[in-house]
């Protein structure tokens, strides 16, 4: 049997309002099947919540985040410290199942794989809405219908559960400062720009998504709304955008292309079939959230807003199989 290679595990924080999340978070880490080598808990400029977790959890390394504020910062700070041969990042409003690390672990078979991400499932605080279509799971920072359901090479993985070499993230910058979430603003993209740039250095990298990697995701109530899908798609759109101007839009835009042509149109064909529930409202938000989106894109195009504004970032958005292709990198 092959060794397992060494993991760190990065849990990002930044506020006391999800304390009970981040015990949850870290008490998942520590009931692994296959311990991992080493936690570490980055807090984002919050000085009482570092102090807090100091105390709260023996053998977590507590650090602060030495960068920009931000995820990528904090995430940045993580990777930097890390003394493994992996580093994963689990949410901090995540928890993991007992044989998450080993399922990610396991895939890491060959030099060509880069990264292994896994299966993010939503777990809503007050149910799932009857309009929420499943194929818009990644406006909650989820795994949607139309990801593969087995172990399969694709562009970027969805943030609260992925892993990649750690010299690989090195040697590709890391996670760009001015991209991605900061606080409670509903962006970020900066897993997907960070998995483009992977691909773009090294053409025979491989990123896999392993769905027997599971983690749970925590929906808090005020992300359930109307308006959050609506902010999110929109955010969503602006994230592309400048995606797009960094990366190229051909890498940026090739799954999200293949999604509105596949899985939105059949999403959208159950929705209306006879007697399936709420479907009306379904599909009107299968169409609205690829309308807004859209929309965000189109308006992100339209300013060419520099980096490090915040405006032009979004969400992960859609990561679905990439096919190889002559030449440069992967879509």
């Amino acid at each position: 049997m092959n060794t397992l290679p060494s993991v760190t595990v990065v849990v990002c924080a930044y506020t006391l309002d999800r304390w009970d999340d981040l015990r949850a978070a870290i008490g998942s880490l520590r009931a692994q099947r296959h311990p991992v080598d080493e936690i570490v808990l980055v807090v984002d400029h919050c000085p009482e919540l570092h102090a807090r977790s100091s105390t709260a959890f023996p053998g977590v390394r507590v650090l602060a985040n030495t960068g920009r504020r931000g995820l990528s910062g904090a995430r940045n700070t993580g990777v930097g410290a890390a003394r493994s041969e992996v580093v994963a990042f689990l949410d901090d409003d995540a928890a993991a199942e007992p044989d998450w690390s080993e399922g990610l672990l396991a895939r890491y078979t060959g030099p060509d794989v880069a990264g292994v991400g896994g299966l993010v499932r939503p777990r809503w605080a007050t149910g799932r809405p009857a309009w929420f279509p499943p194929e818009f799971d990644w406006v909650v920072g989820c795994s949607y219908h139309g990801l593969p359901e087995h172990l399969a090479p694709v562009r970027n993985f969805i943030g609260a559960n992925m892993s990649f070499r750690r010299a690989e993230v090195l040697a590709a910058g890391g996670f760009r400062a001015d991209l991605g979430r900061v606080g409670t603003r509903p962006l970020g993209c900066e897993e997907t720009e960070l998995c483009l740039r992977i691909a773009a250095r090294r053409p025979d990298a491989v990123l896999l998504h392993e769905p027997a990697a599971a983690v749970r995701h925590h929906v808090p109530a005020p992300r359930a709304t109307w308006a959050y899908f609506v902010s999110r798609c929109y955010a969503e759109g602006l994230s592309k955008a400048q995606v797009a101007r960094l990366g190229g839009t051909h890498a940026a835009l090739a799954s999200e292309r293949a999604y509105l042509r596949s899985t939105v149109p059949r999403a959208f064909a159950r929705a209306l079939r006879p007697g399936r529930p709420a479907g009306l409202r379904t599909a009107g938000a299968l169409a609205g959230g690829v309308g807004v989106t859209v929309a965000g894109y189109a308006m992100g195009r339209a300013r060419r807003l520099a980096p490090g504004t915040g405006t032009t970032t979004g969400a992960e958005g859609p990561a679905v199989r990439r096919p190889a292709v002559a030449g440069g990198g992967r879509p």
